[in-house]
């Protein structure tokens, strides 16, 4: 069997993480979570309040060193899901640049659940978290990245992996 590159985007709050661990344990393969790099490498120096291009900054440093350690599991044989996020077209379009370009083979999964279901869960939990990491989640941060994400069209869907929670 070839060693996969599983993709997984979706709105917040869609499960994805829980989707990309149970995929994990499945297949099997080696998970990439940004909220748990983040957490790790950044959560005790996190800024209160949190700056947007402070964290955004260090997002792109975690992408970096997660697709620099992927690269080698999947070079040893080994399937990998990545869990980062990825809310615009333009950085799914980038991810599958990327495996193309050395000629990795790419699944992507896409995870959502209805709106109400997602608002529940993202504000009912009340944070994102990680180890040694939480950030708290306001309704205004929630509905900023609801404005943020970009949904993926009919196209977009083909050949995508297709999983609605509820």
């Amino acid at each position: 069997m070839t060693a996969t590159l599983h993709v997984i985007f979706g709105p917040q709050g869609a499960g994805k993480s829980t989707y990309a661990r149970d995929l994990a344990r499945r297949l099997p393969a080696v998970a990439f979570a940004i909220d748990d790099w983040m957490g790790r490498l950044f959560g005790p120096d996190m800024p209160e309040p949190l700056e947007f291009q402070w964290m955004m900054d260090r997002v792109d440093r975690c992408e970096a060193q997660i697709w620099s350690t992927a690269a080698g599991v999947l070079a040893a044989g080994t399937s990998v899901v990545m869990d980062l996020g990825l809310m615009r077209r333009s950085d799914r379009q980038r991810v599958a640049q990327i495996a193309e370009a050395v000629e990795i083979p790419i699944q992507f999964h896409f995870v959502t659940a209805p709106a109400e279901v997602r608002r529940e869960r993202v504000l009912g939990r009340q944070e994102v978290s990680g180890e040694g990491f939480r950030l708290l989640v306001t309704p205004e941060m929630f509905h900023f990245t609801e404005k943020a994400y970009e949904a993926p069209d009919e196209a977009e869907l083909r050949g995508c992996v297709v999983s609605e929670s509820a």
